[in-house]
């Protein structure tokens, strides 16, 4: 289980914040953070995998703290954590060092399937291959969490199905993943939960079942919200 109690994170640089007390994540949920740019999904991630210091507050994972699980994840983001200057065997070489799952044989089949160029620069690839390579070794390091931040950036709407599909596919089925997305209608089949934020407070958390059952989709449940929230109209 993920659980953050009285978090509290901001940037001084930038007008990212977040503030997150009582969410708890149970092992093997699929959720959806959305939120429009700068509500703070982003930020929420980076919380979690322990990349900057809180103001306030704890996050734990499994009751240990983040750094302790660092083996057990991975954070897919456009921002991308390749070495430019590598080929992505030579990157796939240096992450096994580090990340004592890392499966090199899975990540060679990701290539193959992204049609990704397995000795070529990384730093030659366009931002949609980069954005493959990342998932590519995200998946291979076959973690117990996976937080992906926007990982269809730069794909067409056909390309994001298939990465979709082979991400889904490459689960074993007990892994913990959090998506940050905008297109809450192509990962609306996907999830289990999903959690909109608002100006870095949780606005809405619900159950994709319960939407079902209601008979709303995930854009009717987000209306809703946008609709009835006064902190949307501020």
């Amino acid at each position: 289980m993920i659980e953050l109690k009285y978090v509290d994170k901001r940037y001084p640089t930038s007008n990212a914040l977040l503030y997150v007390n009582g969410l708890k994540i149970p092992k093997g949920e699929i959720v959806g953070i959305l939120g429009e740019n700068g509500s703070g999904k982003t930020t929420l991630l980076k919380a979690i995998m322990g990349i900057g210091e809180l103001q306030n507050g704890e996050i734990t994972i499994e009751g240990e703290p983040v750094v302790r699980q660092y083996a057990r994840m991975a954070f897919i983001t456009e921002e991308g954590s390749f070495l430019p200057n590598k080929t992505p065997l030579e990157y796939a070489a240096f992450l096994s060092g580090f990340f004592p799952r890392f499966d090199q044989a899975y990540f060679q089949q990701l290539l193959e399937r992204f049609e990704l160029p397995a000795r070529r620069k990384i730093r030659t690839f366009s931002k949609g291959q980069k954005m493959k390579l990342e998932m590519s070794a995200g998946l291979a390091k076959r973690p117990d969490y996976l937080l992906l931040d926007e990982p269809f950036v730069g794909k067409d709407v056909f390309s994001r199905r298939d990465s979709l599909k082979l991400m889904m596919s490459g689960l074993r089925g007990d892994e913990t993943v959090l998506i940050t997305t905008h297109l809450i209608d192509e990962i609306e089949n996907v999830i289990d939960r999903a959690i909109v934020l608002h100006k870095g407070l949780i606005r809405a958390d619900f159950l994709i079942d319960d939407l079902r059952e209601e008979g709303k989709s995930l854009t009717d449940a987000m209306q809703e919200v946008r609709d009835t929230s006064p902190y949307y109209r501020d």
